[in-house]
């Protein structure tokens, strides 16, 4: 790029040097692995100022095309780095977008301790209780997914007085509270004896099974694994 191509480009602010710095990466000007000019030689080469090459470097960086190292410079990646995305959508509009008919059922409902596992990943003290929910949803009438959740009830006490029995929890909590963030885990998994017999397979099936962890603002809200009738798939794009 000639200098008066760069300058336009810097014309346009930090996205047009974004834009000119990717150029180069995708033409292989910079092939993977090249260490980039630094900060002061780019906003000289652009007309701009450094911190205008910084947020586009920043970005660039962000998305997966830059790797950069303190005292190590910045260069370009060997293979740009995605980020496949999952949508946390509620069970009911996933069934009710393939033109089944949702349908919901309370299985159990009860206060516990809580298995070990569960607890240390929510954090819950010896004096916590948790409120632990087993639902079925269906679509059409044949079983869908099981979900098996525990509840804070020292972060969300009010759930002790929610009615699970006509709205599922995860649209409860949709509606109840927001969340700051949130693990999922994906892997295969035995069907136990309850989940097997609401899902209508043998005991021990392999199930495709996430684990989901929401958190708001550091405190540990609700821990919940979502077991999948046989052939379920999971697909993101990226």
């Amino acid at each position: 790029m000639g200098v008066a191509s760069a300058r336009s480009a810097g014309a346009d602010g930090y996205r047009g040097v974004k834009e000119a710095l990717l150029g180069r990466i995708r033409t292989h000007d910079w092939p993977p692995g090249s260490l980039l000019p630094g900060e002061i030689e780019l906003a000289e080469e652009f007309g701009v100022a450094r911190g205008t090459v910084n947020r586009a470097l920043r970005e660039l960086t962000e998305e997966g095309f830059l790797e950069r190292r303190r005292k190590g410079g910045t260069r370009v990646r060997p293979a740009p780095l995605r980020a496949a995305r999952f949508e946390i959508q509620l069970v009911r509009a996933a069934i009710e977008a393939t033109g089944a008919h949702y349908g919901y059922q309370l299985l159990l409902r009860r206060e516990e301790e809580g298995p070990a596992d569960v607890r240390s990943i929510l954090a819950a003290s010896p004096r916590t209780q948790l409120l632990r929910l087993l639902c079925l949803h269906t679509a059409d009438g044949k079983p869908y997914q099981v979900e098996e959740r525990w509840i804070s009830l020292a972060a969300l006490p009010d759930a002790r007085d929610a009615d699970f029995a006509t709205l599922g929890p995860n649209e409860w909590l949709v509606q109840t509270v927001p969340y700051t963030e949130v693990e999922i885990r994906i892997r295969a998994a035995a069907a136990r004896q309850a989940v097997a017999k609401a899902l209508h397979v043998a005991d021990g099936t392999p199930l495709l099974t996430t684990w989901r962890t929401t958190w708001l603002d550091g405190h540990a809200l609700t821990h919940v694994r979502l077991y999948f009738h046989k052939g379920h798939e999971l697909v993101t794009r990226y």
